[in-house]
C-alpha cells in the first residue's frame, strides 16, 4: 500500500506539471521541463503553440443511446456527495459504484441516495481504487469530483476504459492535460463533459436563449467572474482533503478558476461553434490577504506554520480575451477579498445589455437605463427557455446552488439517454480551462498577450451551436418522492 501511495502521489505531482503521457514536445528532455515555475510557464507557452490535426470532431457528436445510464462516482467530498444525492432523483439511471480515499465518505454518500433501486459497491482506502471503478464493464459514466490535479488522469483513464466522463471544474492543471483530454475523447469517441453548473443557472439560460433569438443584436462584449471570499476555508483542514485548494493558491498565480464566469459568456458568443478565443492578457494584484490568514491560522494551530511566508497568488486577477470575430471578454478571479459574491455575467450587444450581479438581474435596451421590473418580467416570460418551464420548480426543490446543479445533471443524463450532443464538449473543457493556465504565463510576463490554442483544429468555423431548448429529447423524468 505504501508503494501504491508513493506511485499515486508521484502521478498526481507529474499530472499537475503536465509531465505525464506525451508531455514532451519533439526534441525535449524531461530535464528541460523539470518542476519549477519558469519551466512550468515555458511548458504552458510551448503547449499553447502546439499544432494539431483533429482525429474526430466531438462537437455535435451524438453517442449511441443508453436506456439506463450506469454511473460510478469518484471523489465524495463536498461536491461528490451532493452530486450522488441529486442524481438519485432521476429515472433512467443506476448508481453502481462510489469511490473515495476516505471510507467514511463513501459510506456517507451511499446514505444520501434518496430513492430505492440503487445498491452501489463502495471503493475506498487505497489511492488506486478509482481505477477499479473505471475498469468495470457495467458502468457507462464516470462522474469525477476529486481535487483538480486528478481530474485529467482519471478522465483519460476512464475514457480509455470505454466510459463517458463528467468532471468537476477546472478540467486540467496543465496545457498538456488539456490536449490529452481532447486527443482521448476524439480517439475513443467518448464524451468528456466539464460540470460547469453556472451555465445552467436561471438567468444565464435566459440570456443564452435571448442571444440565440437575436434580442441583443450582435454580441460585442461579455464579462464574468468568480468573486467569492473563501479565504478562511482554504486553511480549514475539515473543508478539503489534504488542503489541496490552498496548495493550488500557493503555487500558481493567475485566474485559477475561470469557468464559472467564462462558460456562460462563451456559450452566448458561440465559442468553438462559429467563433473562437484568439488571445488573452492577464494581470494580478499582490497578495494582501492570504499571508495574513496564514499567520493568524498558524498562531492558533502550530501545525500550519509551514504556510507562513509562502508566496501566495494575488487577490484579484483580471484577464481579458479577444475572439477571432473581434468580440471581447473580461474575466475576474478573487477568492480572498471581503467582497460580496459575484459572477458579474454581463452580456453587451448592439441592441441590448443584460447583467446579473452585484444587484438583481437586469436588462437595458438603451443608454437611458435599465427596464422597469414590469418590463423585465415580460421579457423573462417571453424568453425563459423550455428547460426552465419543464424543470425549474423541481430544480429549486431538489437544490444544488439554487437548482442549477440539478439542471446540469438532468441535462447530462438526458443527452446520454437520448443520444443527443452535449451542451459542453471536450473542446469547451479544454479551452475554458486553458484561459486559467495561460493567465499564469501572462501575469508572469508583465501582462503580455499569449495566443489561445485552437483545440478544434479549425472546426469552430463550421461547428453549430447546441440547442438547450428541449426541442428534442427531454424524456428523462425525476421524482422527489421515495
Amino acid at each position: 500500500m505504501k508503494n501504491n501511495r508513493r506511485d499515486f502521489l508521484k502521478l498526481a505531482g507529474l499530472a499537475g506539471l503536465g509531465l505525464t503521457g506525451t508531455a514532451l514536445l519533439p526534441g525535449e528532455t524531461l530535464a528541460q521541463v523539470a518542476p519549477g515555475s519558469k519551466n512550468r510557464l515555458e511548458q504552458i507557452r510551448r503547449q499553447a503553440a502546439r499544432k494539431y490535426t483533429q482525429r474526430f470532431n466531438m462537437c455535435g457528436y451524438a453517442a449511441p443511446k443508453i436506456d439506463t445510464v450506469r454511473i460510478g462516482y469518484i471523489g465524495l467530498g463536498n461536491r461528490g456527495g451532493a452530486a450522488v444525492e441529486r442524481i438519485s432523483y432521476l429515472d433512467g439511471i443506476e448508481i453502481k459504484a462510489l469511490c473515495d480515499i476516505r471510507p467514511e465518505k463513501a459510506t456517507e454518500a451511499k446514505a444520501r441516495i434518496k430513492r430505492p433501486g440503487h445498491n452501489p459497491q463502495l471503493y475506498a482506502g487505497t489511492e488506486d481504487a478509482w481505477k477499479q471503478v473505471c475498469e468495470r464493464k457495467d458502468i457507462d459514466l464516470i462522474y469525477i469530483c476529486t481535487p483538480w490535479s486528478l481530474h485529467t488522469p482519471m478522465a483519460v483513464y476512464a475514457m480509455k476504459q470505454g466510459k463517458h466522463v463528467a468532471m468537476e471544474i477546472p478540467a486540467a492543471t496543465s496545457m498538456e492535460e488539456c490536449w490529452q483530454l481532447v486527443e482521448t475523447s476524439e480517439t475513443t469517441r467518448k464524451h468528456c463533459v466539464m460540470l460547469e453548473n453556472c451555465c445552467y443557472d436561471f438567468f444565464e439560460l435566459l440570456t443564452l436563449n435571448m442571444a440565440r433569438q437575436g434580442f441583443f443584436g450582435e454580441i460585442v462584449h461579455g464579462e464574468g467572474a468568480y468573486i467569492h471570499d473563501i479565504g478562511d476555508s482554504l486553511f480549514d483542514k475539515t473543508k478539503r482533503y489534504d488542503l489541496w485548494r490552498l496548495k493550488e493558491n500557493a503555487k500558481r498565480n493567475g485566474n485559477l478558476y475561470p469557468t464559472h464566469g467564462l462558460g456562460p459568456i462563451c456559450q452566448v458568443m458561440n465559442i468553438n461553434r462559429g467563433d473562437s478565443m484568439e488571445y488573452l492578457t492577464s494581470v494580478s494584484s499582490n497578495d494582501f490577504m492570504l499571508e495574513q490568514l496564514a499567520e493568524e491560522t498558524a498562531a492558533k494551530d502550530p501545525s500550519m506554520k509551514e504556510w507562513v511566508g509562502k508566496p501566495f497568488r494575488g487577490n484579484m486577477n483580471v484577464t481579458t480575451i479577444r475572439t477571432r470575430k473581434g468580440r471581447t471578454i473580461m474575466v475576474q478571479h478573487d477568492v480572498t477579498s471581503h467582497r460580496p459574491y459575484s459572477r458579474i455575467h454581463l452580456v453587451s450587444g448592439t441592441k441590448a445589455v443584460a447583467q446579473k450581479y452585484p444587484l438583481e438581474p437586469r436588462i437595458a435596451v438603451s443608454h437611458e437605463g435599465w427596464v422597469s421590473p414590469e418590463e423585465f418580467n415580460k421579457l423573462e416570460e417571453k424568453y425563459t427557455p423550455p428547460i426552465i418551464h419543464k424543470l425549474g420548480e423541481m430544480a429549486k426543490q431538489i437544490g444544488g446552488h439554487g437548482g442549477m446543479d440539478f439542471l446540469m445533471d438532468w441535462r447530462l443524463i438526458d443527452c446520454l439517454r437520448n443520444g443527443l450532443p452535449m451542451d459542453m464538449d471536450v473542446y469547451d473543457a479544454a479551452s475554458w480551462t486553458a484561459v486559467g493556465l495561460l493567465s499564469e504565463w501572462s501575469v508572469a510576463n508583465r501582462s503580455n498577450s499569449i495566443d489561445m490554442p485552437d483545440f478544434t483544429a479549425g472546426a469552430w468555423k463550421t461547428n453549430k451551436p447546441v440547442d438547450i431548448s428541449l426541442t428534442t429529447g427531454g424524456t428523462t423524468t425525476a421524482r422527489t418522492a421515495s
